[in-house]
Order: C-alpha cells, then sequence, then structure tokens
C-alpha cells in the first residue's frame, strides 16, 4: 500500500510515488559479503581428460604437402618434390602412396607444412581437398619455439 502524507490545511492527502531503496541495498550487500565469504572455499573442478595411445606403428612413408607464401603447392616425397596443383593435389598423393610398390600406401601420412604467413584459408583448402579423397592420416607440422 502506497504511503499517504497529508498536509496542514488545503487539499487533503496525496501519495508518495518513491520506492525505498534501503532495504533493497541492504539485500544486495548481505549477498555480496556471503559471496565474498564463500568463494575462497569453492574448489575448482578437475576434468578428467581422455587419453590417446600412440599410434600401433609409426608410418612407413611421409608425404609432405608444402604450403608456399604465395599459396603455390609442392608435393614431397622421399625421392622428390614437385609443384603440385590443388585440383591435381589428391590424385598424386594417392600415387605417391601406392609408388612404393610393396603395399605401404596404407600406413602413409600426409603432412601438410604451411608457411606462417600463408592465410589459414589455403591451409584448410587443402586439407578439405585431402578430406574429401579420403585420405586418412593428415597432420600439421609445426615449428616448436623455446
Amino acid at each position: 500500500m502506497p504511503a499517504v502524507a497529508s498536509r496542514g490545511h488545503g487539499r487533503g492527502r496525496r501519495t508518495i510515488n518513491e520506492i525505498n531503496m534501503v532495504p533493497f541495498i541492504d539485500v544486495m550487500l548481505v549477498l555480496l559479503i556471503i559471496f565474498m565469504v564463500t568463494a575462497p572455499l569453492i574448489t575448482p573442478s578437475v576434468i578428467d581428460l581422455p587419453s590417446v595411445g600412440k599410434a600401433s606403428r609409426q608410418p612407413d612413408q611421409i608425404i609432405q604437402v608444402i604450403v608456399n607464401k604465395n599459396d603455390k603447392l609442392e608435393l614431397k616425397t622421399s625421392e622428390q618434390t614437385a609443384p603440385v596443383a590443388l585440383g591435381t593435389l589428391a590424385a598424386a598423393i594417392k600415387t605417391a602412396q601406392s609408388g612404393k610398390g610393396d603395399g605401404s600406401g596404407a600406413n602413409s601420412a600426409v603432412v601438410i607444412s604451411a608457411d606462417k604467413s600463408v592465410k589459414y584459408e589455403s591451409v584448410v583448402r587443402v586439407m578439405d581437398t585431402l578430406q574429401r579423397a579420403g585420405i586418412q592420416r593428415v597432420g600439421l607440422s609445426v615449428q616448436l619455439v623455446n
């Protein structure tokens, strides 16, 4: 019920249309103190991350796709390095995988090495091309900095 104020003489009664903020501020200060006291007592949760085992055996052959600064692609195998276009990249990798003749194509890995100034989009385009071609083992080459 709104508070009613009356003046000495005159028009009668009128209502006060103001909200009393003092109880609201008191409640907020009490909640602030409760949170400040209980926050140090809460222990951070521990996340149990899944682990992955090492590969059963190392790849027999590593095929490297090099993305140069000017977005030109090169295919590097243990024998040679040759320029390649994005459209023929998957076929060139499949040929390089089966090129040894000993059936080790299934156990060969493809590593993408890109210059750090190359756009991220170029690397993703190469990865997408390899994925669409059904090439299983694709990784990214990075340089560790101490």
